[in-house]
């Protein structure tokens, strides 16, 4: 590790194989802990490269606990996290309001690094036990229309590296790959991202794969359609402005969606948003990205008509159904 930190000291970069070894070699802790957080920290002081990112990402899904779920018309959305807003779980909401509405969800998540919570504090703090066999989260699916992928269960280099990213509380590369390897493959992806320079590169990436993608930026930082100020909405077709408008809703305070200071406060705030009894701001901000996220498949119509599929979902208690259904309760 010593010759791979002074070449990159020396504002070298590295290339896609050897990216890819690397990872490979920190995921079967090869390195110290001091050795791990020195190679982190070289991507704090710089953006990381198309390259690198994708050699990380290849080592991630090389090493991946293999899952036999049919995810050819499923779809995941998620956020890299790292934007500081402290946000309600948005893109966990919207998974839940989206497979309440009849869409298939593979839903990939992690314990929060950066972040007070992350999808799989609120869930687990909800009742869910995390699971890795493909029997359990094909049931999964099947009965509530979702199952949730824990990362660190399929993925040993996050297991090995979570303690660090945690103590560390930074935003880490490690943010920007847990949307790029959920090992189910779904056919479709809702990404948000927290600035524009990592929009592209993911756009670069996600260009070369058959899977369809739609890339999310609130243009005020966020990592997801937070409604605060227009959003930036890129697919394979291009990128388009949105404002909340365009998007049918009245422009949300920041202050109304955030989140709780705690897995149990992050928790009770998601389930009464899905017991209907959220904000006007808190439902606006999560049907945004519930009906992006149907509208990319193709399927359900129009965006409005996938909006008022999204509003029917949450309205009716479907969302909260599956919910219970993936919880047991």
């Amino acid at each position: 590790m010593k010759e791979i930190l002074e070449y990159l000291f020396n504002h070298h970069t590295l290339s896609k194989s050897e990216a890819k070894a690397i990872m490979i070699e920190i995921a079967q802790n090869k390195f110290n802990s001091a050795e791990v957080t020195a190679f982190i920290s070289v991507f704090l002081m710089r953006n990381i490269t198309l390259n690198e990112l994708d050699g990380f990402r290849q080592a991630l899904l090389k090493m991946a606990v293999p899952v036999d779920i049919d995810a050819s018309d499923a779809l995941d959305i998620v956020g890299t996290g790292g934007d500081g807003k402290n946000t309600i779980n948005i893109s966990t909401l919207a998974s839940f309001v989206i497979a309440g509405a009849g869409q298939k969800v593979t839903k990939h998540g992690n314990y929060g690094a950066s972040a007070i919570t992350g999808s799989s504090n609120v869930l687990e703090e909800l009742g869910y036990q995390f699971r890795n066999d493909s029997a359990s989260l094909n049931e999964d699916l099947e009965k509530a229309n979702i199952c949730f992928l824990h990362a660190p269960y399929f993925h040993p280099a996050l297991q090995s590296v979570g303690a660090l990213r945690k103590s560390l509380g930074l935003r880490t590369f490690f943010n920007l790959l847990g949307p790029l390897v959920n090992p189910a493959k779904p056919q479709f992806s809702v990404i948000g991202v927290y600035n524009l320079e990592i929009a592209r590169i993911y756009q670069y990436l996600l260009q070369k794969d058959n899977r369809e993608f739609t890339i999310v930026h609130g243009l005020d930082g966020y990592d997801e359609i937070s409604l605060t100020a227009d959003s930036k909405i890129i697919t394979k077709d291009g990128e388009t402005i949105y404002s909340s408008k365009d998007l049918g809703f009245n422009p949300v305070d920041p202050q109304n969606i955030l989140g709780g200071l705690s897995a149990q406060q992050s928790a009770k705030i998601f389930r009464n948003i899905l017991e209907g009894v959220g904000s006007e701001d808190q439902n606006a901000v999560v049907l945004a990205n519930a009906a992006v996220a149907l509208h990319q498949t193709k399927k359900w119509g129009s965006y409005q008509d996938c909006l008022s599929l999204a509003k029917e979902s949450l309205e009716s208690g479907k969302a909260l159904n599956s919910l219970n259904l993936l919880t047991d309760r």
